[in-house]
Protein backbone atom coordinates (compact mmCIF):
# COMPACT_ATOMS: atom_id res chain seq x y z
CA UNK A 1 0.00 0.00 0.00
CA UNK A 2 1.30 3.81 -0.78
CA UNK A 3 0.36 6.60 0.32
CA UNK A 4 -0.20 9.08 -2.87
CA UNK A 5 -1.61 12.01 -1.27
CA UNK A 6 -1.78 13.99 1.98
CA UNK A 7 -3.32 16.68 2.85
CA UNK A 8 -3.81 18.76 6.48
CA UNK A 9 -7.45 19.46 6.66
CA UNK A 10 -9.09 20.76 10.23
CA UNK A 11 -6.59 19.33 12.21
CA UNK A 12 -6.76 15.45 10.54
CA UNK A 13 -5.29 14.47 7.39
CA UNK A 14 -6.77 13.88 3.94
CA UNK A 15 -4.62 11.20 2.21
CA UNK A 16 -5.30 8.56 -0.93
CA UNK A 17 -3.15 5.64 -0.83
CA UNK A 18 -3.47 2.81 -3.79
CA UNK A 19 -3.02 -0.87 -3.55
CA UNK A 20 -2.69 -4.34 -5.95
CA UNK A 21 -6.64 -5.28 -4.94
CA UNK A 22 -7.06 -8.95 -4.88
CA UNK A 23 -10.41 -9.16 -5.42
CA UNK A 24 -10.47 -6.92 -8.44
CA UNK A 25 -6.91 -7.74 -9.99
CA UNK A 26 -5.68 -4.58 -10.63
CA UNK A 27 -4.34 -1.43 -8.80
CA UNK A 28 -7.39 0.65 -6.74
CA UNK A 29 -6.94 3.94 -5.37
CA UNK A 30 -8.71 5.23 -2.17
CA UNK A 31 -9.20 7.78 0.16
CA UNK A 32 -8.92 7.93 3.56
CA UNK A 33 -9.64 11.13 6.10
CA UNK A 34 -7.92 10.41 9.19
CA UNK A 35 -9.81 12.92 11.95
CA UNK A 36 -7.51 14.94 14.91
CA UNK A 37 -8.95 12.17 17.73
CA UNK A 38 -7.34 9.39 15.38
CA UNK A 39 -3.94 10.58 16.82
CA UNK A 40 -5.36 9.47 20.31
CA UNK A 41 -7.23 6.20 19.44
CA UNK A 42 -8.94 4.32 17.45
CA UNK A 43 -11.82 6.08 15.27
CA UNK A 44 -15.09 4.60 13.88
CA UNK A 45 -15.24 4.68 9.99
CA UNK A 46 -17.71 5.59 7.48
CA UNK A 47 -17.57 4.15 4.24
CA UNK A 48 -18.71 6.50 1.11
CA UNK A 49 -19.51 4.74 -2.03
CA UNK A 50 -19.38 7.29 -4.97
CA UNK A 51 -21.83 7.11 -8.77
CA UNK A 52 -21.55 6.91 -11.96
CA UNK A 53 -18.36 8.47 -13.48
CA UNK A 54 -16.61 9.30 -10.04
CA UNK A 55 -13.40 8.51 -8.55
CA UNK A 56 -12.32 8.38 -5.09
CA UNK A 57 -11.55 12.12 -6.04
CA UNK A 58 -14.84 13.30 -6.00
CA UNK A 59 -16.45 13.08 -2.51
CA UNK A 60 -13.38 13.93 -0.89
CA UNK A 61 -12.89 17.52 -2.60
CA UNK A 62 -16.62 18.49 -2.93
CA UNK A 63 -18.57 17.26 -0.11
CA UNK A 64 -16.73 19.57 2.48
CA UNK A 65 -16.66 16.58 4.70
CA UNK A 66 -13.65 16.43 6.14
CA UNK A 67 -14.70 19.90 8.91
CA UNK A 68 -17.82 17.47 9.81
CA UNK A 69 -15.74 14.10 10.26
CA UNK A 70 -13.32 15.92 12.40
CA UNK A 71 -16.09 17.41 14.50
CA UNK A 72 -17.64 14.17 15.27
CA UNK A 73 -14.19 11.97 15.43
CA UNK A 74 -14.77 10.18 12.76
CA UNK A 75 -12.94 8.27 9.82
CA UNK A 76 -14.27 8.83 5.93
CA UNK A 77 -12.93 5.93 4.06
CA UNK A 78 -13.95 6.67 -0.05
CA UNK A 79 -13.03 4.12 -2.61
CA UNK A 80 -12.91 4.19 -6.26
CA UNK A 81 -16.33 2.98 -7.92
CA UNK A 82 -14.67 0.08 -10.02
CA UNK A 83 -11.64 -1.53 -11.10
CA UNK A 84 -9.03 -0.08 -13.72
CA UNK A 85 -6.71 -0.40 -16.26
CA UNK A 86 -5.26 -1.29 -19.23
CA UNK A 87 -6.38 -5.55 -18.70
CA UNK A 88 -9.74 -3.84 -16.96
CA UNK A 89 -12.99 -4.47 -19.40
CA UNK A 90 -14.35 -1.61 -20.40
CA UNK A 91 -17.10 0.11 -22.59
CA UNK A 92 -17.23 3.43 -24.56
CA UNK A 93 -20.74 4.29 -22.55
CA UNK A 94 -20.20 5.97 -19.55
CA UNK A 95 -23.06 3.44 -17.62
CA UNK A 96 -21.10 0.77 -18.18
CA UNK A 97 -17.41 -0.14 -17.57
CA UNK A 98 -14.67 1.63 -16.07
CA UNK A 99 -16.40 4.19 -13.44
CA UNK A 100 -19.64 1.85 -13.19
CA UNK A 101 -19.00 -1.13 -10.77
CA UNK A 102 -22.24 -0.49 -9.61
CA UNK A 103 -21.14 -2.69 -6.47
CA UNK A 104 -21.92 -6.24 -7.67
CA UNK A 105 -19.93 -9.62 -8.06
CA UNK A 106 -19.82 -9.83 -11.88
CA UNK A 107 -20.70 -13.44 -12.79
CA UNK A 108 -20.25 -12.75 -16.83
CA UNK A 109 -16.89 -12.54 -18.92
CA UNK A 110 -15.76 -10.34 -19.62
CA UNK A 111 -16.49 -8.45 -16.36
CA UNK A 112 -15.71 -11.21 -13.95
CA UNK A 113 -12.57 -11.07 -14.49
CA UNK A 114 -12.22 -7.74 -12.36
CA UNK A 115 -15.80 -6.34 -11.69
CA UNK A 116 -15.92 -7.81 -7.47
CA UNK A 117 -16.98 -4.16 -6.24
CA UNK A 118 -19.24 -6.33 -3.52
CA UNK A 119 -16.37 -8.30 -2.13
CA UNK A 120 -14.07 -5.65 -1.99
CA UNK A 121 -16.01 -3.21 -0.37
CA UNK A 122 -17.73 -5.67 1.75
CA UNK A 123 -14.46 -7.30 3.04
CA UNK A 124 -10.63 -6.69 1.42
CA UNK A 125 -10.97 -2.71 1.96
CA UNK A 126 -12.79 -3.01 5.46
CA UNK A 127 -9.63 -5.65 6.63
CA UNK A 128 -7.27 -3.36 4.94
CA UNK A 129 -8.61 -0.64 6.85
CA UNK A 130 -8.71 -2.10 9.71
CA UNK A 131 -5.10 -3.70 9.80
CA UNK A 132 -3.12 -0.48 8.66
CA UNK A 133 -5.26 2.51 10.09
CA UNK A 134 -6.03 3.91 13.66
CA UNK A 135 -9.61 2.82 13.28
CA UNK A 136 -12.28 0.49 15.35
CA UNK A 137 -14.94 -1.56 13.71
CA UNK A 138 -17.68 0.40 14.29
CA UNK A 139 -18.28 0.55 10.82
CA UNK A 140 -21.24 2.56 8.52
CA UNK A 141 -21.94 2.93 5.21
CA UNK A 142 -23.32 5.67 2.85
CA UNK A 143 -23.22 6.96 -0.95
CA UNK A 144 -24.56 8.87 -3.90
CA UNK A 145 -26.72 7.46 -6.49
CA UNK A 146 -25.11 3.95 -8.04
CA UNK A 147 -23.05 4.50 -4.61
CA UNK A 148 -26.48 4.92 -2.72
CA UNK A 149 -27.36 1.31 -4.24
CA UNK A 150 -23.80 0.02 -3.25
CA UNK A 151 -24.58 1.48 0.28
CA UNK A 152 -28.11 0.07 0.97
CA UNK A 153 -27.57 -3.43 -0.75
CA UNK A 154 -24.55 -4.16 1.42
CA UNK A 155 -26.28 -2.92 4.71
CA UNK A 156 -28.98 -4.82 3.96
CA UNK A 157 -27.21 -8.14 2.89
CA UNK A 158 -24.82 -7.55 5.43
CA UNK A 159 -26.79 -7.34 9.04
CA UNK A 160 -24.68 -6.61 12.09
CA UNK A 161 -21.71 -5.45 9.75
CA UNK A 162 -22.64 -1.67 10.12
CA UNK A 163 -24.17 0.63 12.88
CA UNK A 164 -25.79 3.37 10.44
CA UNK A 165 -26.65 3.53 6.41
CA UNK A 166 -27.98 6.39 4.26
CA UNK A 167 -27.86 7.62 0.57
CA UNK A 168 -28.29 10.50 -1.35
CA UNK A 169 -30.57 9.65 -4.49
CA UNK A 170 -29.69 5.88 -4.65
CA UNK A 171 -31.03 3.86 -7.45
CA UNK A 172 -33.39 1.91 -5.00
CA UNK A 173 -34.43 -1.06 -7.76
CA UNK A 174 -32.08 -1.12 -10.49
CA UNK A 175 -33.70 -4.04 -11.41
CA UNK A 176 -36.58 -1.68 -12.60
CA UNK A 177 -34.37 1.52 -13.90
CA UNK A 178 -32.69 1.68 -17.06
CA UNK A 179 -29.19 1.85 -15.28
CA UNK A 180 -29.40 -1.17 -13.31
CA UNK A 181 -30.78 -2.95 -15.96
CA UNK A 182 -27.79 -2.13 -18.49
CA UNK A 183 -25.50 -2.98 -15.94
CA UNK A 184 -26.94 -6.26 -14.52
CA UNK A 185 -27.46 -7.81 -18.23
CA UNK A 186 -23.69 -7.18 -18.65
CA UNK A 187 -22.52 -8.27 -15.09
CA UNK A 188 -24.84 -10.93 -13.91
CA UNK A 189 -26.31 -12.06 -17.65
CA UNK A 190 -29.87 -13.26 -17.65
CA UNK A 191 -30.22 -14.99 -14.07
CA UNK A 192 -33.06 -12.45 -12.68
CA UNK A 193 -32.35 -13.90 -9.40
CA UNK A 194 -29.17 -13.11 -9.06
CA UNK A 195 -30.42 -9.30 -9.68
CA UNK A 196 -32.66 -9.57 -6.99
CA UNK A 197 -29.55 -9.57 -4.54
CA UNK A 198 -28.36 -6.17 -5.55
CA UNK A 199 -31.75 -4.35 -5.06
CA UNK A 200 -32.43 -3.07 -2.09
CA UNK A 201 -36.57 -2.88 -3.09
CA UNK A 202 -36.30 -6.55 -3.35
CA UNK A 203 -34.28 -7.23 -0.10
CA UNK A 204 -36.38 -5.13 2.06
CA UNK A 205 -39.38 -8.09 2.58
CA UNK A 206 -36.77 -10.69 3.90
CA UNK A 207 -33.86 -8.34 5.71
CA UNK A 208 -32.77 -9.78 9.09
CA UNK A 209 -31.95 -6.66 10.44
CA UNK A 210 -34.15 -3.75 10.75
CA UNK A 211 -31.58 -0.76 10.44
CA UNK A 212 -32.96 2.51 9.82
CA UNK A 213 -32.39 3.76 6.13
CA UNK A 214 -31.69 7.47 5.70
CA UNK A 215 -32.50 8.75 2.28
CA UNK A 216 -32.40 12.06 0.99
CA UNK A 217 -33.49 12.87 -2.69
CA UNK A 218 -33.69 16.26 -4.57
CA UNK A 219 -36.89 17.14 -6.78
CA UNK A 220 -35.46 18.70 -9.11
CA UNK A 221 -33.31 15.68 -9.81
CA UNK A 222 -33.77 14.96 -13.69
CA UNK A 223 -32.96 11.32 -12.95
CA UNK A 224 -35.67 10.94 -10.84
CA UNK A 225 -38.69 9.63 -12.72
CA UNK A 226 -37.23 6.89 -14.58
CA UNK A 227 -33.89 6.00 -12.53
CA UNK A 228 -34.22 6.50 -8.99
CA UNK A 229 -37.90 6.24 -8.20
CA UNK A 230 -37.58 6.79 -4.27
CA UNK A 231 -41.42 5.71 -4.06
CA UNK A 232 -40.45 2.20 -4.43
CA UNK A 233 -37.97 2.22 -1.59
CA UNK A 234 -40.99 3.77 0.82
CA UNK A 235 -43.64 1.41 -0.39
CA UNK A 236 -41.39 -1.27 0.41
CA UNK A 237 -40.82 -0.56 3.70
CA UNK A 238 -44.36 0.46 4.67
CA UNK A 239 -45.28 -3.23 3.75
CA UNK A 240 -43.09 -4.43 6.16
CA UNK A 241 -42.23 -1.70 8.60
CA UNK A 242 -39.11 -1.36 7.43
CA UNK A 243 -37.86 2.65 9.51
CA UNK A 244 -37.35 4.97 6.37
CA UNK A 245 -36.31 8.40 6.91
CA UNK A 246 -37.07 9.81 3.42
CA UNK A 247 -36.50 13.76 2.37
CA UNK A 248 -37.40 15.00 -0.34
CA UNK A 249 -35.72 17.91 -1.01
CA UNK A 250 -37.58 21.01 -3.27
CA UNK A 251 -35.53 22.67 -5.92
CA UNK A 252 -32.48 20.40 -5.18
CA UNK A 253 -30.57 18.42 -7.88
CA UNK A 254 -28.54 15.50 -8.57
CA UNK A 255 -24.90 17.21 -7.90
CA UNK A 256 -22.71 17.88 -5.26
CA UNK A 257 -24.48 21.44 -4.61
CA UNK A 258 -27.60 19.19 -3.21
CA UNK A 259 -24.90 16.75 -1.01
CA UNK A 260 -23.50 19.33 0.40
CA UNK A 261 -25.92 20.88 1.52
CA UNK A 262 -27.21 18.20 3.21
CA UNK A 263 -24.47 15.86 4.62
CA UNK A 264 -24.19 17.47 7.73
CA UNK A 265 -27.28 15.46 8.68
CA UNK A 266 -25.91 11.95 7.37
CA UNK A 267 -22.57 12.45 9.31
CA UNK A 268 -25.11 13.69 12.33
CA UNK A 269 -27.03 10.26 11.76
CA UNK A 270 -23.84 8.26 11.59
CA UNK A 271 -22.32 9.81 14.51
CA UNK A 272 -25.02 9.15 16.84
CA UNK A 273 -24.73 5.55 15.49
CA UNK A 274 -21.62 4.98 15.66
CA UNK A 275 -20.07 7.07 18.87
CA UNK A 276 -21.89 4.87 21.39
Amino acid sequence: MERIERHASFGGWQDVYQHESSSLGCTMKFGVYLPPQASSGPVPVLYWLSGLTCTEQNFITKSAVQQLAAEHGIAIVAPDTSPRGESVADDPAYDLGQGAGFYVNATEAPWSDHYRMYDYVVSELPALVEKNFPVSQARSISGHSMGGHGALVIALRNPGRYRSVSAFSPIVAPTQAPWGQKAFSAYLGGDQEQWRQYDAVELIADAKERLPLLVDQGLSDDFLQNQLRPELLQDACAKVNHPLSLNLRDGYDHSYYFISSFIADHLKHHASALNT
